[in-house]
């Protein structure tokens, strides 16, 4: 008799599409929205000097109606007074974005910080059939429509006064120390140029004592990228770009990064090692999603809060 069999394989097929129906409302209803502040810290600063507070924020994809996320990211101030704050790009989520942006970033305007870019503040998000990220790195689409980059730069260089390290190095003063940095524009891009960045270290460095700390700035965390910021002397890496693989498999992880990064270090605090020389990695989750796939599973749209501390 067929029928209890139907009426098994029913209900499995029924219970199936439950799980699936609840995974995509947690995902795309709630998760997306549960902003998280990951806290690390980091003894790499000489002996005697003060805690340094640094901000990591990336990957917001801003959208102008964005409000949640806009007055989460704006807490961040008052609520952490961070010292440095190191924006690791795609800023942007939408041709208005800059408008949220403002919204979320001006209560951290008078802290230093350093930014580089990712592919979305050069171009709007488009389209993506979200299959085709299991098969490598996404590729360009060259009918993207442009962004306003020139605006979004002048409001985070020049009313903000943060750095801008695309493919260039630069110092901050924070109080007792100067932190430096250097950086590279969206390596997923092809948009980097890491030749330049010795002879831009060699002189900013010249002539005056070393500074406390060497951050090495990109958004996409591409291994030939990390290995350069490592032979280049960083004490600290920080990128975005992979979205923690946006949606992660419970006890598995991130079935995606859309860079070479080992699939490990596509979130959190991890460490690489390169030509005998190991450096704090800090890959960003990121606080967004492209417009056009709202969804984020066992992955919390996130900011990280690193402090750096005196050696023992």
């Amino acid at each position: 008799m067929p029928f209890p069999y139907a009426k098994t394989a029913l209900t499995a097929l029924g219970a199936v599409g439950a799980v699936g129906a609840s995974a995509a409302i947690w995902g795309i209803g709630i998760e997306r929205y549960l902003f998280t502040l990951r806290r690390h810290e980091l003894p790499l600063l000489p002996r005697g000097s003060t805690s340094v507070r640094v901000l990591h924020l990336s990957d917001a994809h801003m959208a102008p109606w964005q409000h949640r996320k806009q007055r989460w990211i704006a807490a961040l101030a008052d609520a952490w007074a961070p010292d440095l704050v190191v924006n690791t790009g795609d800023n942007l989520g939408h041709e208005h974005g800059l408008r949220g942006l403002r919204a979320a970033l001006d209560p951290l305007r008078g802290i230093p910080g350093m930014f580089v870019h990712g592919s979305n503040d050069h171009a709007a998000p488009t389209p993506r059939n979200p299959l085709l990220y299991f098969t490598g790195p996404s590729t360009v689409k060259v009918a993207s429509e442009p962004l306003d980059t020139q605006a979004l730069d002048g409001y985070l260089a020049d009313e903000l006064g943060w750095l801008n390290l695309n493919n260039a190095v630069g110092s901050v003063e924070l109080p007792g120390m100067r932190v430096d940095g250097f950086g590279i524009s969206d390596a997923h891009r092809g948009w980097d140029h890491l030749e330049v960045l010795p002879d831009l270290l060699e002189d900013l460095q010249a002539d005056i004592a070393p500074a406390a700390a060497t951050l090495g700035v990109t958004h996409a965390p591409y291994r030939r990228v990390l290995d350069d910021f490592v032979d280049l002397g960083a004490d600290l890496v920080l990128a975005g770009h992979t979205h923690g693989g946006q949606v992660r498999v419970p006890g598995y992880g991130a079935l995606v990064a859309n860079c070479d990064i080992p699939l490990r270090q596509a979130r959190g605090l991890s460490e690489w090692t390169h030509a005998g020389r190991t450096v704090p990695l800090n890959v960003s989750a990121g606080l967004g999603h492209s417009i056009y796939a709202p969804v984020r599973f066992a992955c919390r749209p996130e900011a990280s809060l690193i402090t750096l501390m005196p050696r023992p």
